[in-house]
């Protein structure tokens, strides 16, 4: 069984459609799509909550892999245009650490690694496989779809200027508020580990085109047709 979560109701209600059962905010419901059995979570948005559904569920349940599906802003949205597809080979946690008077974070200045994986020590950032992964766990990735470097934030970022600093830090191509929780947990569990995304927003613009949720929403049902098509 694969463990599909979404941060919102409506991200799961789009991604799957109305053949596949309500799940609200804290729920799960068991869903099998074209001969695969899938436990649909739908977490609450930012990573306190995915990181509490993600460790009560892989306590509970034993999963072949996890995959995450929403939304997410793009630093470069010639490169990333609004309502394309990107999955992350990487997820960064810009947050974690010791903040200076510049706003800046460095994640070893505290001495504290969140966790050592592999002989690895994890501090602020962990790596996918995706390809790799979704081999193991059978399912598709997209031909079109891009390969992107994920920043996983706590608060949106809403100003130009910290969006340039994301980027430039970070390498980063898209922004969102789960992914990092999500992908740390099942790295730590051992388990492949999935994130797809499609493309709502520019990062860093509050302006009303660089905005449309509704044709990134609409573009989810292409992602759970592609990854469950085999």
């Amino acid at each position: 069984m694969l463990l599909v979560a979404t941060a919102t109701a409506n991200e799961m209600k789009t991604a799957f459609g109305a053949d596949a059962p309500a799940v609200e905010q804290g729920e799960v419901a068991e869903y099998e799509l074209n001969g695969r059995k899938l436990l649909l979570a739908v977490t609450g948005v930012g990573m306190v909550n995915a990181a509490m559904v993600a460790g009560r569920l892989l306590s509970q349940y034993e999963f072949d892999g996890v995959i995450n599906i929403g939304i997410a802003g793009a630093h470069d949205i010639e490169a990333n245009p609004i309502g394309s597809v990107a999955f992350a080979w990487r997820e960064t946690w810009p947050e974690y650490g010791l903040l200076d008077e510049d706003g800046r974070v460095d994640p070893k200045a505290i001495g504290f690694p969140l966790a050592e994986v592999d002989g690895t020590q994890i501090w602020n950032r962990v790596k996918f496989n995706p390809v790799n992964d979704a081999k193991k766990m059978n399912v598709t990735l997209g031909e079109k779809w891009r390969r992107a470097s994920s920043i996983s934030v706590n608060a949106v970022t809403g100003d130009t200027s910290r969006a340039g600093w994301l980027k430039t830090k970070y390498s980063g191509d898209m922004e969102n508020m789960e992914g990092f929780a999500l992908g740390f947990a099942a790295v730590q569990a051992g388990l492949p580990f999935l994130e797809v995304r499609t493309i709502s927003n520019m990062v860093g613009s509050r302006l009303e085109q660089d905005w449309d949720i509704k044709k990134a929403l609409k573009a989810l049902d292409g992602i759970v047709k592609t990854l469950f098509s085999g």
